[in-house]
């Protein structure tokens, strides 16, 4: 695939340097942070498999009204950034289109959407088990909300958010710009890969490896559709399912670490 025509008065630095600038208000600096509590979890002389994380967790347990109101918070506060990506998209004679975010082929992106999010929710999940089973893992708490009326709503708008920040900022934006900028298609695909694998570090290095696998997929069929939406569906359904499940089944079956 080509990379899209460098867009006027921007050089390869200055795209360059857009890309870092981006990466480091947003998920570039989850990254790091994730590194950090990883490197702790590893030398804190506590086994991973008997470390627990929480992805969505209670802010105030005591104040729902208050709860909800940071959950809802820490939802859109991070969305920013994919507005930023908008403007510096149509600032440079660009659109989201630019990166197959728009809603042209709503039947074939929710197709291969459900069939990515069958395929990789089932692996991943077996990529999990696995490694925690052999200490390669964390336990993930996915959900420790309190039960309260909201939570199945702020779950699905939680892999929303989770959905549309990583598909368009890591996947869609970074790959194409960095292609703009002169970087290989390979070499995009592989850095965006890595960055996503390096924000779920937290979860152990099962989360590591099963993330950039997926990453290595998604930027391999961006390339092949020009689409980000695709991933973007099978991002959503992927943790919708995971938030929602969990919230339900945790405390249900016996086979959940």
């Amino acid at each position: 695939m080509t990379a899209s025509p460098t867009p006027v008065d921007m050089s390869p630095a200055r795209l360059r340097l857009e890309v870092l600038v981006v990466m480091w208000v947003s998920l570039g600096a989850t990254a790091v942070r994730a590194a950090l509590v990883f490197i702790e979890r590893l030398t804190s002389g506590v086994p991973l498999d008997e470390q627990r994380a929480s992805i969505i967790a209670p802010y105030t347990p005591d104040r729902p009204w208050l709860d909800l109101a940071f959950q809802v918070a820490g939802i859109l506060l991070p969305l920013g950034v994919v507005v930023l990506v908008a403007y510096l998209l149509r600032s440079s004679g660009e659109s989201m289109e630019s990166i197959g975010v728009d809603a042209s082929q709503p039947r074939r992106d929710l197709g291969r959407g459900a069939l990515l999010a069958a395929a990789i929710g089932l692996s991943g999940l077996a990529l999990y088990l696995a490694a925690f089973r052999f200490g390669a893992s964390v336990q993930i708490a996915a959900v420790t909300l309190e039960g309260n009326w909201w939570d199945i709503p702020v779950l699905l708008l939680a892999a929303a958010e989770n959905a549309l920040l990583e598909e368009i900022v890591v996947l869609g934006y970074v790959i194409h710009r960095l292609m703009q900028s002169g970087v290989s298609a390979r070499w995009a695909v592989v850095i965006s890969a890595v960055v996503r694998a390096f924000y779920h570090l937290y979860q152990g290095i099962g989360g590591f490896v099963g993330n950039l696998v997926m990453g290595l997929l998604f930027g391999w069929l961006f390339l092949r559709w020009r689409r980000a939406t695709p991933m973007i569906v099978a991002h959503f359904l992927i943790d919708a399912v995971a938030f929602v499940g969990y919230a339900v089944l945790a405390d249900r079956v016996d086979w959940l670490p």
